[in-house]
This record gives structure tokens, C-alpha cells and sequence, in this order.
């Protein structure tokens, strides 16, 4: 297993940590605002802040209803959306690295997005006689349900016997559920699906957050702040596992109830968000690193700078997926993975270079 990435840890001042805050929150809004404003039709700056005042009540613009359906009740909810999934995954995933001691680490290591295939194909190839929102909702729930059952599964299994979670049995168990998922997934598309229920397959398991609307947003949101808020309190804990467990215990960390606590939120989490998004891959594996070079290994400033800049990257991936074509829509996982699979070879690049020099 990699080992994951001990730099060296250099405390960050307020100066320092206020100043990354900043510009990631900047690149935030910079990004959410093209959001709103780039589509197949393009709607004005100046239009979106005047929708998004008089919506708030913070002022009486004079504004079209039919800029008000396109910027309020179209756009926002579906970046909203994008941006706290991109949050939540991007945490998780931060998490994880840190927990497992592996570079590799990402928040469907445990399992989670094959279950939440495997539920979701469950809905769309055997069919539940729905359509429109009720269908997307049945889905939403089976994906949701299959990923949690996966996660406990593999809980399950990695704490058999010894009721710890040693990080080994615990990716193991991942694996060892995560392909079991994958052979029912593919066994109820090939064998039980038609044509048209493969591409419904197809298209949830690449990701994709063009259907989220209010109710879902409002959800998602919650979810990403409740979890990214749960995961940064422990901070200290997890520069303490940055060391290695034994350097945690000497430092006074409750090893494995710390564990336990934190793998069971990011595999909650995760649960959730994927179960309205789809599989969007790359994100909780790339940006953790990105954040890493750029702020340091410091988890009071790695998770929420990481929070941030995967809501910016997700925004921004689904403007390009949106944009690229100009007659459809490409699915978002596909443009992060575009995005994210050059950066990790460069990532095994460096680190081999480094490695390399070092001998």
C-alpha cells in the first residue's frame, strides 16, 4: 500500500491561513456567478445579481420572469448542488487519505459508489413502473440505500472479531464489496436490462447534476455542511494521524473511536451525495493533493480550503459539461476525470521523481 504524504508540517498563521481562505473562497464565487450566468442561454452578471437580490429581498430590481426561471429556479439549485457535492467528496476524501495512510484514497474506497450502482440499476433495469420525479426519487433511494448497505458491509467485515478498523482489512473489505457490487451490476444490465436501461445505467454511473432543483439542493447542502463541519473538528486529530498511529496514542488520540467516528461520517456523507449526483470520480482523490502542495499537510486549513476549491472544481466542471457541446450535455464525471486522471499521472510522475533522487 502507498504510504501516504508526510511533509513536513509547517504551522500556518492567521495571515497565511486567512489569505488561502481567501482566495479559494474568491475562485468560489467567481465560479459560481459563470455558473449562473453561462448556458444555452446566457444570462448578463448584472441580470444574476439583480435575480438573486429580489429573490433574497435585499432590494426591488426590475428583472423578467423568464431571467427569474433561468437564473432562480433552473441554475442556482443545480450549483448549488454541484458545489456542495464537490465540498463533501473533496473532504471525504481528504479524510481518507490521512486515515488510511494512502495516497490513493478516495471517498468511494470503501465500496460506495458500486452499491450505490448496484441500487440505482436495481430501480432502472428491473423497473419499478415510475417515471419524471417520482422514477428519479426511486432511484435517489436505491442508490442511497445500496451505498449505506455497502458501507456496512465492509465496516462489518474489516471489524470482524477485533471491532477495530485496521486500515489494511478495511480497503481490502472495500475491494473485496466494491467488486461483488460490480459483478450484480453487470450481470442485471447484461442479463435482466434492455438497450434503453444500459444507457440509463451508463449515464447515472457517470455523474451528473443536471436534475438537481430546490428540495435535492437544499438536501445536499445540508448534508456537505453538517459533514465537512463534523470532519474539520477533528483537525488536531488527524494531524496526529498524519504521524502514524503510534505518534496519535502518544498525543493522547482515541485511535480507534476517532476511526470509527470519522470513517462512518465520510461513508455517510458520501452515501448521500452520490445517491442524487451519480459517481462523480476523481474529485475526493485530486483536489486533496492540489490543496496539499499548495497550503500544506495542516488540517485546519487542508479541509476547509479543500471544501472550497472542490466546489469550485465540480461548479466548473459542470459549466464546461454543459458548454463543451452545443447541442447536449456531456456527463460531469466524465470532464473531472478529463481533468483529474492528467494531474494524478503527473502526481505518480513526481513522486516517482522524487523517489528517485532520493536513492
Amino acid at each position: 500500500m502507498t504510504a501516504a504524504p508526510r511533509p513536513a508540517v509547517r504551522p500556518a498563521g492567521p495571515g497565511r491561513t486567512a489569505g488561502a481562505l481567501a482566495v479559494a473562497g474568491a475562485l468560489l464565487l467567481t465560479t459560481v456567478l459563470l455558473g449562473l450566468a453561462v448556458g444555452s442561454q446566457h444570462e448578463p452578471v448584472r441580470t444574476v445579481v439583480e435575480v438573486v437580490v429580489r429573490r433574497l429581498g435585499l432590494g426591488d430590481p426590475q428583472v423578467t420572469l423568464l431571467d427569474d426561471q433561468i437564473v432562480w429556479q433552473l441554475r442556482l439549485p443545480r450549483v448549488l448542488g454541484a458545489a456542495a457535492t464537490g465540498a463533501g467528496l473533496a473532504v471525504c476524501g481528504a479524510v481518507l487519505q490521512t486515515l488510511t495512510g494512502n495516497d490513493l484514497a478516495d471517498p468511494f474506497l470503501l465500496g460506495i459508489s458500486d452499491g450505490a450502482a448496484a441500487g440505482a440499476v436495481t430501480v432502472i433495469v428491473l423497473g419499478v413502473g415510475v417515471s419524471g420525479a417520482v422514477g428519479t426519487a426511486a432511484v435517489a433511494t436505491a442508490a442511497f440505500a445500496g451505498a449505506l448497505l455497502a458501507a456496512v458491509v465492509v465496516l462489518a467485515l474489516a471489524a470482524a472479531r477485533t471491532r477495530t478498523l485496521p486500515t489494511t482489512r478495511t480497503v481490502l473489505a472495500g475491494i473485496a464489496v466494491g467488486q461483488m457490487c460490480g459483478a450484480y451490476t453487470s450481470f442485471a444490465v447484461l442479463v435482466l436490462g434492455d438497450r434503453n436501461a444500459a444507457r440509463g445505467v451508463m449515464e447515472w454511473t457517470l455523474g451528473s447534476v443536471a436534475g438537481v432543483r430546490w428540495p435535492t439542493a437544499v438536501l445536499l447542502t445540508a448534508v456537505a455542511l453538517i459533514g465537512v463541519t463534523v470532519l474539520a473538528s477533528s483537525a488536531r486529530d488527524l494531524d496526529a494521524f498524519a504521524f502514524g498511529e503510534t505518534a496519535a496514542r502518544s498525543l493522547g488520540v482515541h485511535v480507534e473511536r476517532t476511526r470509527w467516528v470519522l470513517v462512518a461520517t465520510a461513508a455517510l456523507v458520501t452515501a448521500c451525495l452520490v445517491a442524487h449526483t451519480g459517481v462523480i470520480g476523481f474529485l475526493g482523490l485530486v483536489v486533496p493533493h492540489l490543496v496539499r502542495l499548495a497550503c500544506g499537510p495542516r488540517h485546519a486549513v487542508l479541509l476547509p480550503v479543500s471544501a472550497l476549491m472542490g466546489a469550485t472544481l465540480l461548479v466548473g466542471s459542470d459549466i464546461a459539461a454543459r458548454s463543451v457541446l452545443p447541442d447536449r450535455e456531456i456527463p460531469v464525471g466524465v470532464v473531472t476525470a478529463g481533468l483529474g486522471a492528467p494531474f494524478f499521472a503527473w502526481l505518480l510522475w513526481r513522486q516517482g521523481r522524487a523517489d528517485g533522487s532520493g536513492q
